[in-house]
């Protein structure tokens, strides 16, 4: 029996009834293909993995052996990492970096939805210098900026408190999600925000009723990345908060690290283990938000 027949219809064509079975040559490729995908995954996972398997050694096993899944196992370093002394409470700390990174989030959400909301649907003098005035605070680092942000906020009498680090954020500092929140919008069909006019909807009623709702990836976005980055930022906390009640998990976890260069790395790396897994939860969590909203579409 042939895997092929031949069709008369017009012009005469072969036609494979059956798929052909995968040559070597493409089986070995295959083969190939995932020894390396598999081999960077396991390179780029190392790190972390020894780093929570020696978060339950004791002190002196850690850095014996870089082979995880070895060794005697502890929960001290746990207990250790919170109450190091009297002034190092990483409870405290988490607490600290999640007010932080919650009110960030707001922040950049409330600003990057209504201000990439009017420059892609609202007319208002100066409106492409403005965007294009926006753009160019991509390319300036943020280095550049420290000495006089440190001189404003010195004045304003803000040192030593979260003000600095949330503020900003309301006032779409944050040109990257601005320009992703006005390229996203700019893809909705105007078709909705004249059928809202219609129905006698302003340019505030179109954005609360129409553009947000679906705004669902820009928002995903939005959040997830500026919880990361809040959470892992050290430079920020560590220009304007002196006071260690106010610390955050960053400035927390160098206070195990005394001026002498040793350090107590058992609790080191079990306050280090605990710090990521909000990280991978909030990421999860808004990867399947994001997902869902790719799925909404407008005509929905």
């Amino acid at each position: 029996m042939t895997d092929t027949y031949t069709i008369t219809t017009g012009r005469r064509r072969r036609v494979r009834l059956f798929p052909t079975r995968p040559t070597k040559s493409r089986v070995l490729a295959s083969w190939a293909r995932h020894a390396v995908t598999i081999a960077v995954l396991v390179i780029m996972l190392y790190p972390v993995v020894w780093m929570i398997d020696a978060s339950f050694h004791p002190n002196a096993e850690i850095g014996k052996t870089f082979l995880p899944f070895t060794g005697s196992y502890t929960l001290e370093n746990y207990a250790a990492g919170f109450t190091a002394s009297s002034t190092l409470n990483f409870g405290v700390f988490f607490v600290n970096s999640f007010i932080i990174a919650a009110l960030c989030v707001v922040g950049n959400l409330f600003a990057a939805t209504l201000t990439g909301y009017a420059f892609a649907r609202l007319d208002f003098p100066l409106k492409r210098t403005l965007f294009a005035l926006l753009m160019v605070t991509l390319l300036l680092p943020y280095q550049v900026t420290i000495v006089p942000q440190y001189i404003l906020f010195n004045e304003l009498g803000w040192l030593n408190t979260y003000l600095p680090l949330i503020v900003p954020k309301f006032l779409a500092t944050d040109a990257f999600f601005i320009f992703l929140t006005v390229q996203f919008i700019r893809g909705l069909p105007r078709d909705l925000d004249e059928a809202a006019r219609l129905d006698g909807c302003g340019n505030f009623g179109i954005f609360r009723r129409i553009i947000l709702p679906l705004l669902g990836p820009a928002i995903a976005t939005t959040a997830m990345f500026t919880f990361i980055a809040t959470w892992n930022d050290f430079l920020g906390p560590r220009l304007y908060i002196s006071d260690t009640n106010l610390y955050t998990v960053p400035q927390g976890l160098v206070q195990f690290v005394d001026s002498t260069g040793e350090s107590s790395l058992g609790a080191l790396f079990a306050m280090a283990t605990l710090s990521i897994t909000p990280l991978i939860g909030f990421f999860l969590a808004a990867q399947r938000l994001l997902t869902q909203g790719i799925a909404t579409t407008g005509l929905k």
